[in-house]
């Protein structure tokens, strides 16, 4: 699955690597290779990081459905108990 930035999102980034080369490198990057970085960056780093995320979420969503059970119990055969504690306190 390649991962795949909005339009947006792909000319942010470029900014950044920019950015980045003025501000912490010798020489600037210019558009072109700010791209061509980010897509080797995209490519080569990014399922790994993509795979982290989802190890992540998957971890969440087994505590969460573990705790399933104790968000929604319901006690069961409750309807007698009600009346039995009513007729208690009217004798």
């Amino acid at each position: 699955m390649a991962i795949e930035l909005s339009k947006e999102a792909r000319q942010q980034a470029i900014a950044s690597i920019e950015r980045y080369f003025r501000e912490n490198m010798d020489e600037p990057i210019g558009n072109v290779a700010a791209g061509g970085l980010l897509g080797f960056f995209l490519e080569e780093i990014g399922p790994a990081i993509y795979n982290q995320a989802v190890m992540d979420v998957q971890e969440r969503m087994q505590m969460r459905v573990a705790e399933l059970d104790i968000e929604v119990h319901e006690d069961e055969f409750g309807y007698w108990r009600k009346y039995d504690g009513a007729a208690k306190k009217r004798r």
